[in-house]
């Protein structure tokens, strides 16, 4: 992935709820392939606030096969951006954004047939939504089923799409709503999904031990319960796929242990890769993880949420041995391979090298 950013002309502005608008950006042909995208993937936007840089990352919500790069961006209680966006974007504005990247993907294949499930809560319906399109589109013998929770009919995003695609699909979609301030007639599809909605969900409107992939996105404590369903009822862990956009704070004892190992870390070099260039720094403990001291030395390494969640900063070590403080935005797969959030990342050996480009 490139950490450069692209200015792109917004081309419509869309409002989907009273406090959610999608942004579809007009791409030069100089950039199509710059910016194909695998479904799940998301994007970082760059905007002045204020006269202050923003980052975000938002989940591109359409499907590669739409020809459409579109974005959603739910407005958060003090959220900045997500504010500014909902309020101040129209089309024929310009933003900087970068180039799709993110691990929350799957690679669809005709020749594949499967069973998935996606549990989604409120905005994270957007990376599984292109999920979703493309698995549908691609995978002909595949059946999918969501469950989708929100706290308002009025609030939930894409509804009317989801019910099209519900129809066009109809012997292989399978969505079920539930309102945590809304009541049906039938129970079940009442309250939030909690630990108990979703014990009580598993068995019944999906069968645990027919789950191929089962992809989450939503608030951190909706993913915990249904991780925790999954895993509890024999799903591998392996078959279940997870995006967060936001964390919790650090416990205490885990802010001591990061604080103990940057200082530990004092002095190290590290030499660093960052668009063909070679850059050796020592790192500095009061600038706590690798992105910081590099970006502290002037290089252009990329960022967004500077959580261990978006893998913006992702860099690859060649060399010694890095240390990450969290890690929700690399598969046990790519840290395998060696890749590490630089957010995160403190050197623990005394010749660290890392490469941005790899």
């Amino acid at each position: 992935m490139s950490a450069q950013f692209h200015p792109l002309v917004i081309a419509e502005v869309r409002r989907e709820t009273a406090d959610a608008v999608s942004l579809r950006f007009a791409l030069p042909d100089h950039l199509v392939e710059v910016f194909r995208f695998t479904p799940g993937q998301h994007l970082t936007l760059r905007a002045q606030i204020d006269g202050e840089e923003v980052r975000r990352n938002y989940s591109i919500c359409t499907a590669p096969h739409e020809n459409e790069l579109r974005v959603a961006i739910k407005q958060i209680a003090g959220g900045r951006f997500s504010t500014w966006a909902n309020t101040h974007l129209a089309a024929g504005q310009t933003l900087d954004v970068m180039a799709p990247h993110g691990s929350f993907t799957r690679r669809f294949s005709p020749d594949q047939s499967g069973t998935y499930a996606a549990f989604a809560g409120g905005s994270g319906i957007t990376p599984i939504l292109s999920l979703l399109k493309t698995g549908l589109a691609t995978e002909e013998n595949s059946r999918f089923v969501l469950l989708y929770g929100n706290r308002a009919s009025a609030g939930v995003m894409f509804l009317e799409e989801i019910a099209r695609l519900k129809d066009k699909f109809m012997s292989r979609l399978q969505v079920f709503h539930f309102l945590e301030e809304e009541e049906g007639e039938i129970a079940i599809f009442n309250g939030r999904l909690d630990s108990e909605k979703v014990a009580a969900v598993l068995g019944t409107l999906v069968e645990p031990s027919e789950i191929d992939t089962a992809f989450i996105c939503g608030p951190g404590p909706m993913m915990d319960a249904v991780e925790s369903g999954l895993l509890s009822s024999g799903v591998p862990g392996d078959r279940i796929m997870i995006e967060r956009f936001t964390v919790g704070a650090m416990s205490e004892a885990q802010v001591a242990a990061a604080r103990a190992m940057e200082q530990a870390a004092a002095g190290k070099p590290v030499m660093l890769t960052i668009e063909g260039r070679r850059r050796r720094i020592a790192f500095d403990p009061a600038k706590e993880t690798i992105l910081e001291n590099a970006r502290a030395a002037g290089l252009p390494a990329p960022f967004a949420c500077k959580a261990g969640v978006c893998a913006t900063c992702r860099a690859k070590v060649t060399k010694g041995e890095v240390r990450m403080i969290q890690n929700f935005g690399l598969s046990p797969q790519e840290v395998e391979q060696g890749y590490v959030l630089t957010c995160q990342a403190v050197p623990v050996s005394d010749e660290v090298e890392l490469d941005y480009d790899a």
